[in-house]
């Protein structure tokens, strides 16, 4: 089986347009968590915070046709993508044959939906956009990487609601492990902060309705009550390992291993006895093959809802045995970029990669009181300088998806 080497990183977030910006605003504790401001709540409105872009601009990265033709969620995903290719220096480096994209979205253009929706209710169907289709459509940022890169081989996505761009990246990783390509774009976008998106998952109890940024998102803590919507992108080149030392590439990490399972319980929650989660984790620790002592870091779902708190620190115990989870810092990320849906594991999976390489663990921000069925070392409100030899990405979905992601450190 080939080896699958990370060589190129892309990210638009909440705290950072880039990946530089993002690692360094995460490191710092920067919340990424302010007043919704894209669009205006009416009053009695409960869902009062958002984590979105700042300073986003789609013509930094296409040109005003092209930014009109596509969604939101499309914009982030070609940001993303241009980085991570950059970053790879792999055009030109690879037969086109053998070159795939597979991003995802958890829920598409979403700001096309409503947009269309609204002209046919109110000024007739001849009103509708020809495009809006392709507009909406989940894998139009897939279609649309692939012809910008002229990658010629396989071209999915994938839609796994949160766990979404962890899927992708782990299909991927399985397509380059098995031969099928030599290299693979992978990840996920998402622009859900759309009137109809926002009152969907508050009207489900998911978010929280908070007023204050700094107590919103609040991962692991027993004042936890919902989680804040965010939005962007995240881009990861995965390369087949000795492709990328033929050509001299920057190798951040190996991703190692890689664990998918079903609840098979819930539309929404997680079964409460973490099987499912632990079982991918299981998974993913024995496909990278490390030994038990292997000093580990675990980027979390780690959501700030209730109910995945706390079976996400169950699961940890079951998959590691109590006494290594005990042992293992573990943060969430979504304490300041809030929960970006489809493009969350993608952008944790970039934050693990970068906490091996460069020996600083995220912290969890806002995490002051600490519920006791979270008893893990979640490494609160500050950064850790650590240096592990492994780090872990999960990511939990409505649906009962469960995935895991193992990535070792890369040589070069």
């Amino acid at each position: 089986m080939k080896k699958v080497a990370v060589t190129g990183l892309g990210a638009v977030t909440p705290i950072g347009n880039n990946v530089p910006d993002f690692w360094t605003a995460l490191v710092a504790g920067r919340n990424g968590i302010a007043s919704l401001t894209h669009f205006e709540p009416p009053p009695g409105y409960k869902a009062r915070l958002a984590a979105e872009l700042k300073g986003f601009d789609p013509l930094n990265y296409m040109d005003a046709k092209s930014a009109r033709r596509s969604d939101p969620f499309t914009h982030y995903a070609v940001a993303a993508a241009e980085e991570a290719m950059q970053d790879s220096g792999l055009a030109g480096q690879i037969d086109p044959e053998r070159f795939a994209v597979y991003t995802g979205s958890g829920i598409g253009g979403l700001k096309t939906i409503t947009g269309e929706c609204e002209k046919y209710y109110y000024k007739g169907a001849r009103r509708v956009s020809p495009l809006f289709i392709p507009m909406l459509i989940p894998n139009m940022a897939a279609g649309i990487l692939a012809i910008r890169y002229q990658a010629l081989g396989s071209c999915l996505t994938n839609v796994t609601a949160c766990a979404t761009s962890s899927h992708t990246l782990g299909e991927a990783y399985r397509a380059i492990k098995h031969g099928y390509a030599d290299a693979v774009l992978a990840g996920g976008s998402e622009a859900p902060i759309e009137p109809v998106g926002v009152t969907g998952f508050l009207n489900m109890t998911a978010l929280t309705t908070s007023d204050d940024p700094e107590a919103a998102s609040l991962p692991f803590d027993r004042r936890r009550a919902g989680f804040v919507m965010g939005e962007g992108a995240g881009m990861v080149v995965l390369e087949e390992y000795e492709h990328a030392r033929a050509r001299g590439a920057k190798i951040y990490a190996e991703l190692a291993g890689y664990g998918t399972t079903c609840d098979a319980y819930h539309i929404t929650a997680p079964n409460p006895d973490g099987n499912g989660t632990a079982r991918a984790i299981r998974a993913a620790l024995a496909e990278a093959n490390q030994p038990e002592e292997t000093p580990l870091y675990v980027n979390a779902h780690g959501t700030g809802t209730p109910l995945n708190d706390k079976t996400e620190t169950l699961a940890l115990k079951l998959a590691l045995g109590e006494e290594r989870a005990r042992r293992t810092p573990v943060s969430s990320s979504k304490s300041m970029v809030g929960h970006m849906l489809g493009a969350a594991g993608a952008v944790e999976a970039i934050a693990a990669i970068l906490a091996l390489r460069e020996g600083v663990l995220p912290p969890t921000i806002g995490l002051r009181e600490p519920d006791p069925d979270c008893d893990l070392d979640y490494i609160p409100l500050e950064a850790r300088r650590q240096e592990v030899e492994m780090t872990l990405s999960v990511s939990l979905a409505f649906g009962g998806h469960n995935v895991c992601l193992a990535f070792t450190r890369g040589e070069g």
